[in-house]
């Protein structure tokens, strides 16, 4: 495991737990599908003709730059002033395989891959770009192209349809992965996959935890129920599996039963275990 708890660290976050379970378990690709469904188009912030129709792959960097660099604390300047400081650092291995697993990611669906950096600014991005592009030889049919993080953060607004894949640092693709799930309309329908080379993954919800609504049934229930369906997919190679579970997902919505964070006028309003429960009757009844 590369990161480890500073004991003598004064402020300790609870994500350090989340950190150490991806370094540890080696799962250095994270998979983040952003789908704007048919059936929830209108849920989107986004107009109904910027936001039809958009498919994103975001590939996310999990296990290096900023998140995991060294050194990173507490300390002081000459000014006397309390400073704190993380080291953003990536290694040619690290981007290689990152880079592969996006080029892959991008061949299996509409060949198009876009890695988004900071290299006019930063050294690290600098690195990031050389090796995507010297990556990209393995790759001839997929047609990669570059976009500064400011940019792309812009271009998921304006016109999200022109990306297919992007593959980004653990910091950008943070951020960015999470701006593209709200072009769906919430980020309770988003499933994620982190994959490594070897050994089991960790397929989780793109959202944390919701203290706020705990004990109250209204949680949505979709994007960890997809999360399965990423796991018999990525993890399992079980496809026929996971269309099921995602079949089912779709057939629920088609009959229009919605949680709170994506309920719309002319829809079936219900809690996280009606919706579960029906997602359940979905499935069943492929049989």
């Amino acid at each position: 495991c590369r990161y480890k708890w500073d004991n003598n660290e004064k402020h300790l976050k609870p994500e350090t737990g989340l950190l150490n379970i991806r370094a540890g378990l080696g799962v250095f690709a994270n998979l983040r599908p952003a789908t704007v469904l048919p059936q929830l188009v209108d849920a989107s912030t986004l107009k109904k003709e910027v936001a039809e129709g958009v498919d994103i792959m975001v590939v996310r960097e999990l296990t290096g730059g900023i998140y995991f660099g060294k050194p990173r604390g507490f300390g002081t300047n000459d000014k006397g002033e309390e400073t704190g400081f993380n080291t953003e650092i990536y290694s040619a291995a690290e981007i290689d395989r990152i880079a592969r697993v996006a080029f892959e990611v991008a061949r299996k669906r509409g060949g198009k891959l876009c890695s988004v950096d900071k290299a006019n600014v930063l050294e690290a991005s600098m690195l990031w770009r050389k090796r995507v592009t010297a990556i990209a030889s393995e790759f001839p049919d997929v047609e990669l192209s570059h976009m500064y993080v400011d940019n792309a953060a812009m271009q998921l607004v304006r016109n999200p349809k022109q990306f297919d894949t992007i593959v980004t640092n653990n910091i950008f693709g943070d951020i960015l992965s999470d701006e593209a799930s709200m072009i769906t309309g919430s980020i309770g329908m988003l499933p994620s996959a982190s994959v490594g080379e070897s050994g089991p993954g960790l397929f989780e919800p793109i959202h944390g935890s919701a203290p706020d609504i705990a004990g109250q049934d209204k949680a949505n229930p979709l994007a960890t129920i997809l999360s399965a369906a990423m796991l018999l997919k990525y993890g399992l190679g079980v496809e026929s599996a996971a269309k099921r579970i995602e079949a089912a997902v779709t057939e629920t919505l088609d009959n229009g039963f919605r949680t709170g964070d994506i309920y719309s006028p002319g829809t079936t309003l219900v809690g996280c275990k009606r919706m579960g429960e029906e997602v359940l009757k979905a499935l069943e009844s492929q049989k």
